[in-house]
């Protein structure tokens, strides 16, 4: 009986059987329900009840963040993606805001308890049990960050502890006291949080953290940037994907950490060559697209994330039948950019940074120089004695990994910025 496993339990044949089901169920609630979709599918000329199965989704447009950012200008303050009225609506987050203007997006109370559900999924693929206690160093602001998180910990019976309003030393001292076991946050701020221990001579690796939930930018599936967090907490990395606009819907898991599984039972994902959009072969690089299956109050179908992924060929190494991302998150389609006729991405730049014990923080400024893109990496190091050879030693290990050769500086300790969430660490002086 499927009612016996957990969603991320059920194997293709039962994964397809629930997405079938709950995707007519959403076409069904949503047109003509919801202005967004009503319009989005007469505008295609498609009638949302010909949708007949998963193959037959492929036949509805394509759904870009300009197309929510445009409906949010002509429809304030929440656009018209809203399946019913405004006082069944209880929460309301909006995105960060790193590629553009934030978005408010607003949940019922069961889209919000999806939500924490699809968390529930990724804390149980991350082997957090009812024993942990989970400590959550984010501002609680609108930003949805960890919220999702924090909500789907407490429902599974976890001790939950907020770590908003707090400075990293007080962070550190909470942690400490409360001896959490599990820390969600982002990679960024997982080695904020080491580096200021250090600076306050707090071993973090005999601490009682055994497991760190990032999410938020590309990091958890870095092995530079993984292994730099696991060997300053002692602690195991579970990486994790999602979008305010979508939901938490991707998961490394405990026993495979170097990829990220899709929570299939909750969304159908398609892997497109973003140039010709049309399926991309298993193996190669695609953008994900994704259609949430259960935030009626306010769904996303077929979204373009922007997030390029490599579907893996081999079968999972802990018998999950879910869509497996071989590298997690891979880059961004808007981040890439071409050097020297090599296709360069800022994450590829960092898992090549982060293996460089002695580099404390890093930007990546790319500029047009004689007409050609020109990629300038600032690298701060640990102190002052660490810089001595730095620059030659990353320049020409990114010559040797990446195929093309970067203007490698020195900038002094202390002077690039700091992240409490997401890091922001390229520069578009080019555009």
């Amino acid at each position: 009986m499927t009612d016996d496993l957990p969603p991320e339990r059920l194997n293709r044949e039962q994964l397809r059987a629930r997405q079938y089901d709950r995707l007519r169920s959403l076409l069904t609630a949503v047109v003509p329900a919801n202005p967004f979709w009503t319009r989005s599918f007469r505008d295609a000329e498609i009638d949302a009840a010909a949708i007949r199965d998963i193959v037959d989704l492929r036949q509805l447009p394509l759904t870009t963040k300009a197309d929510l950012v445009a409906d949010h200008e002509a429809h304030p303050p929440f656009g018209s993606n809203l399946t019913y009225d405004l006082a069944s609506y209880s929460r309301m987050h909006q995105t960060s805001g790193t590629t553009g203007r934030p978005l408010r997006w607003l949940d019922t109370p069961e889209s919000w308890t999806w939500f924490a559900n699809c968390w529930g999924q990724i804390f149980r693929l991350a082997g957090v049990t009812r024993a942990d206690r989970a400590f959550f160093p984010f501002s609680f602001g609108p930003f949805i960050g960890f919220w999702a998180a924090f909500e789907g910990a407490s429902r599974l019976g976890n001790l939950v502890i907020p770590g908003g309003g707090m400075s990293s030393e007080a962070r550190l001292k909470m942690i400490a006291e409360t001896q959490a076991t599990v820390v969600c946050c982002t990679p960024t701020y997982a080695l904020r949080l080491a580096e200021v221990a250090e600076g306050q001579g707090i071993d973090l690796a005999s601490s009682t953290v055994q497991r760190i939930v990032v999410a938020g930018e590309p990091g958890g599936n870095l092995t530079g940037v993984r292994d730099r967090i696991e060997s300053a907490w002692g602690a195991v990395v579970i990486d994790h994907w999602g979008m305010t606009e979508l939901g938490s819907l991707a998961t490394a898991a405990e026993g495979d950490r170097t990829g990220l599984y899709m929570l299939e039972a909750e969304c159908i994902a398609e892997v497109l060559d973003p140039k010709t959009l049309l399926p991309a072969e298993e193996g190669e690089l695609g953008e994900l697209i994704v259609t949430n299956l259960g935030r009626v109050g306010s769904p996303l179908i077929r979204y373009r994330t922007g997030d390029l992924v490599r579907v893996s060929c081999e079968p999972s190494p802990i018998g999950l039948d879910l869509l497996r991302f071989e590298g997690g998150i891979l880059g961004r389609s808007d981040d890439m950019v071409t050097i020297r006729g090599n296709n360069v991405f800022p994450t590829s730049v960092e898992a090549v940074v982060r293996e460089f014990a002695d580099v404390a923080e890093f930007r990546i400024v790319i500029q047009t120089v004689r007409s050609m893109k020109h990629l300038r990496l600032e690298l701060e190091p640990v102190n002052e004695s660490a810089s001595e050879g730095l620059t030659a030693r990353v320049g020409r290990s990114i010559k040797d990994r990446l195929n093309f050769v970067a203007e490698v500086v020195c900038v002094p300790c202390g002077s690039l910025p700091r992240f409490d969430l997401k890091g922001r660490r390229l520069v578009r002086d080019d555009l």
